[in-house]
């Protein structure tokens, strides 16, 4: 077992439990008979500045007609979704004033001295993650004071590729138990800076745990803020790996990069006349070497922003500049 600095742990839980909230929410759902109830649901959420802005999963809050936030200490304020991101399984609410209140200039002044009361995570860095390093997860599933749930353990893997049908997304993956309830609240390293954000959208995932890496939030959480969701550069085409066993089942004229399966009518690849049967070996004049290279510096562009893709079509080689498109 890995010694753990008894109190190197016991600060971090400290430092980041008045950053934890706990997220109730009601759905309407409609049975086979078409009748219509309501269903409760649970998570967590971390407060991310002193405006009442509140990080959490996007399956939380999915479909919520109303949406209730519990602080550390007990306060309960109602909530609304000011931003969801599907693809990253990550959404934003604002705490709104408590509704039961008075609508006096005092009690509105009193509501805002509350929010702006809401101690705000300390946001870390998923680029320097090791694996084996301590972290712990943190939730407040119940809304009760007292302090959160807590659970510990290491990070068991890096860059994990977990497919989803709204695409892939790189995770974290933990040993430390993360339940439902648990789910839209922080991973954090020792120092309690929140490293990631727990997520317990997979069903499969027995006796493992996957967060969404803090670094991935960062780029998104000014968009989701602003616009209510996030803008991404698209290209519009299915991609496998080129090995040397399909270069020669197909006859290919390379064993290395990109092939082109599938080019999506009236994309940026389809406009600028990438067929299926193309191999993509650069992009930017940089060698394509794995798959995911193609997909992740794409994602690190700026929509209408261009990009050179080197193709090799049955042997002869050329250059195609590509204009990227709003992810539709």
């Amino acid at each position: 077992m890995i010694p753990i600095n008894e109190e190197l742990l016991v600060n971090a839980i400290e430092k980041v439990s008045k950053n934890v909230v706990n997220i109730a929410s009601v759905r309407m759902v409609t049975d086979e008979l078409l009748r219509i109830f309501p269903i409760e649901g649970v998570g967590s959420g971390i407060a991310i500045d002193n405006q009442g802005h509140i990080l959490t999963n996007y399956h939380v809050v999915d479909h919520a007609r109303r949406l209730k936030v519990t602080l550390y200490d007990g306060r309960a304020f109602n909530a609304k979704v000011i931003g969801t991101d599907k693809l990253t399984d990550l959404a934003v609410l604002k705490i709104e004033h408590d509704s039961n209140n008075s609508s006096s200039n005092t009690s509105n002044n009193s509501d805002n001295k509350a929010i702006d009361s809401i101690p705000s995570a300390e946001l870390g860095d998923s680029d320097n993650l090791k694996v084996g390093q301590i972290v712990i997860a943190v939730g407040n599933p119940f809304g009760l004071t007292g302090g959160p749930t807590v659970t510990t353990g290491i990070i068991s893997s890096l860059n994990r590729n977990i497919e989803f049908e709204d695409g892939v997304l790189e995770l974290v993956q933990t040993d430390a138990a993360i339940n439902p309830g648990n789910s839209g609240g922080p991973l954090v390293n020792i120092n309690g800076e929140v490293i990631a954000i727990n997520t317990a959208k997979i069903p499969y995932a027995h006796g493992i745990g996957f967060a969404v890496p803090v670094n991935t939030a960062k780029t998104i959480l000014q968009q989701l803020i602003e616009n209510g969701k996030v803008n991404r550069p698209w290209l519009g085409i299915t991609t496998i790996k080129i090995n040397s066993r399909i270069a020669r089942y197909y006859r290919l004229p390379t064993n290395e990069g990109a092939l082109v399966v599938k080019v999506e009518e009236y994309s940026p690849a389809s406009d600028s006349g990438i067929r299926p049967g193309d191999i993509i070996e650069e992009i930017d004049e940089k060698r394509i070497e794995e798959i995911t290279e193609l997909s992740s510096r794409i994602k690190h562009k700026n929509v209408n922003e261009q990009t050179l893709l080197s193709v090799n079509r049955y042997g002869r080689r050329f250059t195609i500049s590509v204009t990227l498109e709003n992810q539709p």
